[in-house]
This record gives C-alpha cells, sequence and structure tokens, in this order.
C-alpha cells in the first residue's frame, strides 16, 4: 500500500504555543507579585520562579533575566491600561459637572492601580530598567498632553503657559495620591476620597469660570 502523508501532526506547535504563551503569562503575574512585595531590585528570578511554582530553568526557557522579565510586564500593563481606561480620558466626560468629571476620569484610574499594583512599582520604582522607564516616560507625556487638552477646553484663553502649569499640577497631584493610596493600603478607600476632594478644589476655581469649548464634539482616543 502507497505511504500516505502524515497530516494529523500540525496541530502539535499550536498546542505547544499555547501552553507556553500560558507558562510565560503564569510567570508574568507571579513576576507581578514578587515586584509588589518587594520592589524590582529586591526580587529573584529563583523568587519569581517560585512564586510561579515552576523550576529556575522554565523560567529562563522563557526569559532571559529579570530585565527581561520587568521589560515584558511593563508592556503587558501598558497595554492593560489601555484598554481597560482608554476612555477614562474621553471628551464624553467633559459635559458632566466637575464632581462628577472628576469621579468619571479618576475612579476607573484608581481601580486600576488597586488591581495591578506592580503597575505603581515599576513606573515610579527608583531601579526599574530603562527600557520600561523609557516606555513610561512616553506613556506619561501622553497622558499629560491629554490632560492639557482637557484643560484647554476649559480655558481657551489661556496662554499655553498656564494650561501646561495647571496640567502638571493636576497630574504631580495625583501620583502624589497614588504613592500615599500605596503606603497607606489599610486606609485606601479613605486616602481615594482625600485625593478626588483635592483634586476638585484644585480644579474648581479654575475649570468652573466657564464650560467646555466643545463637550459635544467627538471623542478622541486617550492615551
Amino acid at each position: 500500500m502507497p505511504d500516505q502523508e502524515q497530516q494529523p501532526a500540525a496541530p502539535k506547535p499550536r498546542r505547544r504555543q499555547a501552553r507556553g504563551e500560558r507558562r510565560a503569562a503564569q510567570l508574568l503575574d507571579a513576576a507581578a507579585t514578587v515586584f509588589t512585595q518587594v520592589g524590582y531590585s529586591g526580587a529573584s528570578t529563583n523568587a519569581i520562579a517560585r512564586e510561579a511554582g515552576v523550576s529556575p530553568g522554565t523560567l529562563y526557557q522563557f526569559f532571559p533575566n529579570k530585565e527581561a522579565i520587568a521589560v515584558e510586564l511593563g508592556g503587558r500593563l501598558l497595554e492593560q491600561w489601555r484598554a481597560e481606561n482608554g476612555q477614562a480620558l474621553s471628551n464624553e466626560n467633559l459635559a458632566l459637572p466637575l464632581a462628577e468629571m472628576v469621579d468619571a476620569m479618576v475612579d476607573p484610574l484608581l481601580a486600576f492601580n488597586h488591581h495591578n499594583p506592580a503597575f505603581h512599582v515599576l513606573m515610579h520604582g527608583p531601579d526599574t530598567p530603562g527600557q520600561v522607564t523609557d516606555a513610561f516616560h512616553l506613556f506619561h507625556g501622553a497622558v499629560l498632553t491629554r490632560i492639557e487638552e482637557i484643560i484647554a477646553s476649559y480655558l481657551p484663553s489661556s496662554p499655553k503657559s498656564e494650561v501646561s502649569r495647571v496640567a502638571n499640577m493636576t497630574l504631580a497631584l495625583f501620583k502624589a495620591g497614588l504613592d500615599l493610596i500605596a503606603a497607606h493600603p489599610d486606609e485606601r478607600v479613605e486616602y481615594q476620597r482625600e485625593l478626588k476632594k483635592v483634586l476638585f478644589r484644585y480644579l474648581d476655581p479654575l475649570l468652573c469660570v466657564s464650560a467646555p469649548e466643545s463637550p459635544d464634539s467627538p471623542p478622541q482616543q486617550s492615551p
């Protein structure tokens, strides 16, 4: 009988690839836990492997070192932030009263940081690898630009220097609030409430002098 082609082998690489992706995701989840617990410099590949329940050798099949893990995790967290918070800074929220607008914009961001504490650790850690900090700096710049656009829609006649100053102060207040929230996990809800009060009281006398310039304009893609 003539030989027949052996075609059933085709799906196997896909199964192996899917298993590999699940394993890599497992290792990144473990790294997020370890980075949150001890910081980037205090973490080790052995600790990450132990948290993931695998051997160090298995970890090295996917990542050559701790820095590569941080780079991959940082990229994943940034993509997740964009997917989950893409509408937080959209024009749709500009038609709301200021207190409601602060809630609509800040609550999703606070929730993301609460559920992904490694994002804060990597974004603000002094020992985070340069490739990760470079990506976060670009992200920070995009967020700041969007805040400037929002401020400018309320203050269309103000000079760019004032708009930039208000936007920088707003973002700095938010980041300072995140640091306090991270430092007081047992009082997270109370500190989140205080942060929103601070943002409202800072922005209220500045932005409530006029309505946004174009509240009904089509929503823009936020960073």
